[in-house]
Order: structure tokens, then sequence, then C-alpha cells
């Protein structure tokens, strides 16, 4: 519109990073998604207790999921997003991503129905405790996840914490408020001690 080239070269650094928060966006969503499917469904299959309520699956989507995904969309572009060579337009959004997404999933679906199994089913407690644990654990995992899909190279300590405030504040309000929950009864949960502490990280 201007006839100037910088324009042109602004224009498609913003178009990258754009994309960029796309593919984290989705990269995220369906990383912290498909486990809870995978934990209700094995353990109803089996004639179980189930680990998570409906109102827990609730809040880990729109409360723990859903405040740092939209601040991945705010991430600054990464420092080479004009030093690579163009992407093929007929690639999906989940190129090369596929087999990370399947690891995280079946690693948290491990985690999660584990504390869950051992704490109700091998130690005897509460259920009402055995569910406030693997709900913690559910959500404090998502929300350590959500630091590597800020970059497909990059692990997050090399990409910092401080450069996405948004959602640096969508992490501390999210896990704040999880922690905060077995002590409310909230979801049927129930108060967890030390060692619940120490089992769940």
């Amino acid at each position: 519109a201007d006839d100037n080239f910088a324009t042109i070269v602004n224009a498609v650094e913003g178009g990258r990073s754009i994309y960029d928060n796309i593919r984290k966006f989705s990269f995220f969503l369906l990383r912290s998604n498909f486990d809870e499917l995978l934990v209700i469904g094995s353990f109803a299959l089996l004639g179980l207790e189930l680990p998570l309520t409906a109102g827990m699956i609730l809040w880990i989507n729109l409360v723990t999921d859903g405040g740092p995904a939209l601040a991945l969309t705010m991430d600054p572009p990464e420092g080479d997003v004009m030093k690579r060579p163009p992407r093929d337009p007929k690639e999906g959004i989940l190129h090369g991503r596929i087999a990370s997404i399947l690891a995280t999933f079946i690693t948290q679906f491990i985690g999660t129905g584990l504390v869950f199994y051992v704490s109700y089913y091998v130690l005897g407690r509460p259920i009402e405790e055995a569910r406030a644990m693997a709900f913690v654990q559910a959500t404090l995992q998502e929300l350590v996840i959500v630091w590597n899909c800020r970059s497909e190279k990059r692990n997050a300590f090399k990409v910092g914490f401080k450069s996405n405030k948004f959602l640096l504040v969508a992490v501390l309000v999210s896990a704040i408020l999880t922690v905060i929950i077995p002590y409310t009864y909230l979801f049927g949960t129930a108060p967890l001690d030390l060692i619940d502490w120490l089992d769940i990280l």
C-alpha cells in the first residue's frame, strides 16, 4: 500500500509470528486434553472409580488450559523467524509435532492415573483425597508443559520465562487457584497433607 519494501518484510515477519503462535496454541491444547479422555475412558472401561469428576475436567479445560493457551497467542516472535526458509504451503499446522503430542498425553495419562490408583486402591486413602491429588497433578503438569510449547528448537529455560508476561501471569494465577481448590472442598475434593504434595511432585 505504501510502496515500501520494508513494509513487506514487516508483514512477512508478522505473518510468520502469527502462524507460529497458532501452532503453539493448537499444540498445547492437543497435548493437554487427550490425557483426560484416556484417563476417564480407561478407568470407566475397567469398572474403576473415576479419578476426575465432571467439574474437575471443566476447570482444567476452561481455567488451566484457557488462560495459558490464549497467552501463547501473545508470544513475541522468535529471533530466527526471518532466517527460516519458507514453509511448504501444503504442510499441516501440526507438522512434525504428532510424536510429541502422543508422548505428552501418554505421560500425563500415566501420571494422573497412577497418582489416583496408588493413593486410592493401594494406600486406601479416601476417594476425595485421591481425586484431589489426581486433579492437582493433572493441572500442574499442564502448567509445566505449556512452557515447552513456546519453541520447537529451544527449551523453556533458553526461551525464558519473562518474555511473555501474559503467559507468566496466566500460569501463576491458574497454579494458585488450583492449589487452593482442595482446601475449599470444591468438586468433591479434600485437603492434602505434606505427603500428598510430595507424591504429586
